[in-house]
């Protein structure tokens, strides 16, 4: 507070009920609620995010600088989101012994080794290595949740026209491994565990969970978010999940299906073009996979399509 007096703030205005007081000796301006509710399927996720990284800013103006960002706290500035996140709790920061963890109010902080820990730094910040991240949590988490997570830093995102953007994947499979075979690294087996069913190429926790579903259930191992060509090498689009020699394709609709309606007529046509070219295109729900429908439902179109099951 006392870089805020310098700027001609009275002790009054410190203390106004418009400003919220994150952490002792910092003041920030209370969120206000949006003037319009946002209905695209990916406001929440933005909200959330939008929220932890409000809570870190305050932090930085009293974070000392061996002190960097971990745990969950680090996973929503990947911009990987929990499904159970709503931004409201503590941030988890982390140090290197022998230094003490800080005692501040809003803060999860922890002491760990160097050895299990590499830290670079997002913008300004100074985050804990996403590898060192999901590596991290596996004593808080389930193999699910450590597979879903997994996945989501290893996917390959696309971009403009579908592009691929190799440089903008957090982490490898094998930075995955090193992580988990740490020297001291608790938790090991659990993470072994999450390690053999990564893939890269889940787009969503939702098609994380279908693919571990299906294979656990004894279908064949799919292909991931792959580029689908008509017979003259025309792109068609881009499918979640492809079961190659049997023709069939896998759709998995969740909330980036619904983003808007651009996306749904374009996701029409390709879903009538893969027909013409003889796929059975298979869509499920959220719902679906997480009842086990879809599991069942898939499994019926490779049937039909001469998997012996």
């Amino acid at each position: 507070m006392a870089d805020a007096r310098t700027t001609g703030a009275t002790r009054a205005r410190l203390r106004a009920k418009d400003l919220a007081r994150p952490h002792r000796g910092v003041r920030v301006r209370n969120a206000t609620a949006p003037a319009s509710v946002d209905t695209d399927p990916l406001a929440r996720d933005r909200r959330v995010r939008a929220a932890v990284l409000a809570r870190v800013q305050a932090f930085e103006v009293i974070r000392r600088p061996h002190v960097f960002y971990t745990g969950r706290t680090a996973v929503a500035i990947f911009d990987r989101l929990f499904d159970d996140d709503d931004g409201t709790g503590p941030l988890q920061v982390g140090v290197f012994a022998p230094a003490r963890a800080p005692r501040v109010a809003g803060i999860r902080a922890t002491q760990t080794s160097p050895g299990l820990v590499t830290v670079g730094a997002i913008g300004a910040l100074p985050v804990a290595s996403p590898a060192s991240v999901w590596a991290g949590l596996a004593g808080e988490l389930s193999v699910r949740d450590l597979v879903r997570l997994g996945d989501a830093l290893v996917r390959i995102p696309r971009g403009a026209g579908g592009m691929p953007q190799p440089q903008a994947q957090l982490a490898t499979i094998a930075q995955l491994r090193a992580a988990a075979e740490a020297p001291r690294r608790k938790e090991r087996r659990k993470l072994r565990a999450a390690l053999a069913l990564i893939r890269v190429g889940s787009m969503s926790p939702l098609e994380t969970d279908f693919r571990v579903d299906a294979v656990e259930a004894g279908l064949p191992e799919p292909e991931l978010d792959v580029e689908m060509r008509a017979a003259d090498g025309r792109l068609i689009g881009i499918v979640d999940l492809v079961f190659r020699a049997y023709r069939v394709i896998v759709e998995v609709e969740g909330r980036h299906h619904r983003s808007s309606d651009q996306q749904w007529e374009r996701d029409i046509d390709k879903y009538a073009a893969l027909a013409a070219e003889g796929w059975d295109v298979i869509r499920v729900t959220g719902r679906r996979v997480r009842g086990g429908r879809a599991v069942s439902q898939v499994s019926a179109a490779l049937r039909r399509r001469g998997w012996a099951g």
